[in-house]
């Protein structure tokens, strides 16, 4: 791997922060201030255009601060149900509907991944790829509904539930990568960036994760 390269993860979640964080490699965080507006009408596509324009927003932030050495790491997760993309709830209504919607249901959460790579005065190298999770639910009373959104745990997240939080208890089963749920799917994420000949060294959780100012 180049010397000085820097990864950074172009999010403010705490959960991506958690994952990246288990693959012990030395990163920074510069959270991503583009605009998340949903256009395209398959998952797939919604997922890494969006996990791109995150990548795209920070490595410009980078090189205007100087940075050339980098490599960004942007991510974004949307839930798939018959047709409909659900990211995150925009009032504790649209969260009750989406539950409502996946309750006792079979859907799809997909999470895109960007890499955008600078190295000294190459130009940018983007690779972009996906990955899929099935995701069945046991039902929900309407009254369960209500009592977990009313936890506020589902408002910042994709398709209005935290796998990983109070929500684990309707998870009946899952079919592919548990982490892509949560927001990472840090397995594939590792073997994509060994595919592209970048592979640092384990360091300390203390070197993990520190914020860049911008």
């Amino acid at each position: 791997m180049e010397g000085n390269l820097q990864i950074v993860l172009a999010s403010a979640s705490p959960r991506r922060k958690e994952l990246l964080t288990q693959m012990a490699i030395s990163y920074r965080i510069l959270p991503s201030s583009a605009d998340e507006i949903i256009e395209d009408r398959k998952p797939e596509q919604v997922v890494q255009r969006l996990s791109r324009l995150k990548a795209t927003d920070v490595s410009d932030k980078l090189q205007q601060q100087g940075e050339n050495n980098f490599l960004v790491i942007g991510a974004d997760t949307v839930v798939s149900y018959q047709g409909r993309i659900m990211g995150k709830p925009g009032s504790e209504k649209e969260a009750c509907d989406m539950l409502s919607c996946l309750q006792g249901n079979t859907h799809q959460v997909y999470t895109g991944v960007t890499l955008c790579i600078k190295i000294g005065k190459n130009e940018l190298d983007w690779h972009t790829f996906y990955e899929k999770t099935d995701v069945s639910m046991y039902p929900m009373t309407e009254k369960e509904i209500q009592d977990y959104v009313a936890t506020g745990e589902p408002m910042d997240k994709a398709g209005a539930y935290a796998i990983q939080g109070l929500c684990a208890v309707y998870i009946q089963r899952i079919s592919g990568d548990y982490n892509n749920v949560v927001g990472l799917p840090v397995g594939r994420l590792y073997q994509e960036l060994k595919k592209l000949g970048f592979m640092p060294e384990a360091v300390s959780l203390a070197e993990c994760g520190k914020e860049i100012q911008s």
